[in-house]
């Protein structure tokens, strides 16, 4: 059956901007128009009022990790602790009233040590005594470190002697293990930590995908899957519970594997795999991302990389060969430095790799002089803006006022003739993509400090951010970013018009339904 969308605003973007109303059959948009036109149309059409709401193309997730959205789901958040009692505190009650048993794994996210005194992380003495009986693993808030109890670092065999990894660093003060590990020692070894139950997982998916859908975002991306991760996907799949699109980018070890499991597949599952996934360096906010000059109060000390200049040359050949989309993570502007060099020494060899559009992720410190680059080589830039409110704050403190100014410099993008895209990085902070139009049109820290004003921009470009640029990030630009006939009538409606609210109120606009494939999957309470 037609469906006419008609009684509010109907925001294209695209050209022109507005149309007065939206005729959709099986899912894609068939036409846009006056009411009185598409009425003649459409005849017997079940009929939906907006009552003055804004509808807009659905929101488009340009990076998170779905996986890790939903496994967060079932374990402990201790955002915003400042104490170690505090803390303990959370981690007791939750061990009380979960019913953990001895010898449980006690898993727990959102800690951030640039909220403890100090900065400084809790001990391993005071880690054991948050769960003197169970294994325990906290979780940076980045998700590039982490802390873990002597419990923890036992079961997964890690010794004063454990050589630390290549990227990575297992803590070792005075002799003794603190239970801080980073990068490539966190990574790794938090994939030996037992996963919870089938049942729990596929609850917890559905879970995730619901939140995703409640701020309006209609194609999630899952931004590293693993050899590990794929039965559950393939699970999903046969039990039918994706109402979204997800974009899976694996590991280069696991793309052939996800590529098959999905080539076994009957169409329609909703999962796409997208490209592959490498990561250049860690997390700014916890000092770990890859500089080109020393972080502030260190004149030695510009963080590190995680992979070898050949090893990221051999990633995008390998991508070439394979004829797929290459994201990497890279946060620093020596990460992207590594990104850039190593993608024009691979394009000599492999010239379509112009063409598959590979994409830096966060691009958080990136250089304004290293943006033409960007343009020349065909890539583009997934901006964590939002970075902007969140650590903007921690970033004065670690890189100074001018590199802490420009961090995602998305003005200085649009004047290179970058394309961009926003993200969220799920579940790091919430997938909330009107947070982030506001975080890049304001540009204001929790503190209230103004960090580069010169890199604001407007409504409509951050609009296109998480819009048309997505579905352009992904390939999908014929049927997906805007409203327009022959498109997937996948919609967002919002309380009010983001182009003609105040800057400062952006962030306030409320998501009222969410639409997929023309069927509203979310409806707010």
């Amino acid at each position: 059956m037609k469906k006419l969308f008609y009684g509010g605003k109907i925001l294209t973007m695209a050209e022109p901007m507005y149309a007065e109303a939206v005729l959709v059959e099986n899912g894609m948009i068939l036409a846009l128009g006056t009411e009185e036109r598409l009425r003649i149309i459409a005849q017997d059409c079940e009929e939906i009022d907006l009552h003055g709401a804004t509808l807009m193309p659905g929101f488009i997730d340009a990076h998170s990790h779905f996986f890790q959205v939903a496994t967060s789901m079932l374990q402990l958040s201790i955002s915003g602790a400042k104490t170690t009692e505090e803390i303990a505190s959370k981690i007791q009650e939750f061990i009380t009233n979960s019913g953990v048993q001895p010898g449980q794994w006690v898993n727990v996210r959102d800690y951030d040590n640039n909220l403890m005194p100090d900065l400084k992380n809790p001990t391993l003495a005071q880690l054991d005594a948050f769960a003197p009986n169970n294994p325990l693993v906290i979780y940076h808030k980045s998700g590039h470190m982490g802390l873990m109890n002597s419990a923890a670092l036992e079961l997964l065999g890690i010794t004063v002697n454990t050589p630390s990894p290549d990227g990575g660093r297992i803590e070792v003060v005075e002799g003794k293990l603190t239970g801080y590990l980073e990068e490539n020692a966190f990574i790794e070894s938090i994939k030996k930590i037992p996963l919870p139950g089938v049942d729990d997982l596929v609850n917890a998916f559905v879970l995730a995908q619901d939140k995703y859908a409640s701020y309006g975002i209609t194609t999630i991306q899952d931004g590293m899957v693993v050899q590990e991760m794929l039965p559950l996907y393939q699970l999903l799949i046969q039990k039918k519970l994706l109402k979204l699109d997800v974009m899976i980018y694996p590991s280069l070890e696991a793309y052939d594997s996800a590529v098959q499991m999905l080539h076994n597949m009957p169409p329609q599952t909703h999962v796409h795999v997208g490209g592959v996934k490498i990561f250049l360096d860690g997390s700014p906010q916890g000092r770990t991302a890859w500089m080109r000059q020393p972080y502030q109060g260190d004149d030695n000390y510009c963080g590190y990389g995680t992979l070898t200049d050949d090893a990221v040359i051999a990633s995008f050949e390998q991508a070439a060969k394979l004829k797929a989309q290459l994201i990497g993570h890279c946060n620093g502007d020596m990460a992207a430095e590594q990104f850039l060099r190593c993608l024009e020494v691979a394009e000599k060899k492999y010239p379509q790799l112009n063409e598959l559009r590979p994409v830096i992720i966060h691009g958080q410190l990136i250089g304004r002089d290293q943006l033409p680059r960007v343009q020349q080589l065909g890539a583009m830039i997934s901006f964590f803006v939002a970075h902007v409110y969140h650590w903007g704050d921690v970033h004065l403190r670690n890189f100074g006022e001018d590199r802490a100014a420009h961090i995602s410099p998305t003005h200085s993008a649009l004047d290179s003739g970058v394309l961009f895209t926003f993200h969220q990085d799920a579940p790091v902070i919430e997938p909330d993509m009107l947070e982030t139009v506001w975080c890049a049109v304001n540009r204001q820290t929790k503190n209230g400090v103004h960090l580069g004003p010169d890199e604001q921009i407007s409504t409509l470009d951050a609009l296109r951010a998480i819009t048309v640029n997505g579905a352009y990030q992904y390939f999908q630009e014929d049927v997906k970013g805007s409203i327009a006939p022959g498109k997937r009538a996948d919609f967002v409606v919002l309380d009010a018009d983001p182009l003609e609210t105040e800057n400062s109120k952006l962030k306030d606009i409320r998501i009222l339904k969410t639409y997929k494939n023309g069927e509203c999957i979310y409806t707010r309470s």
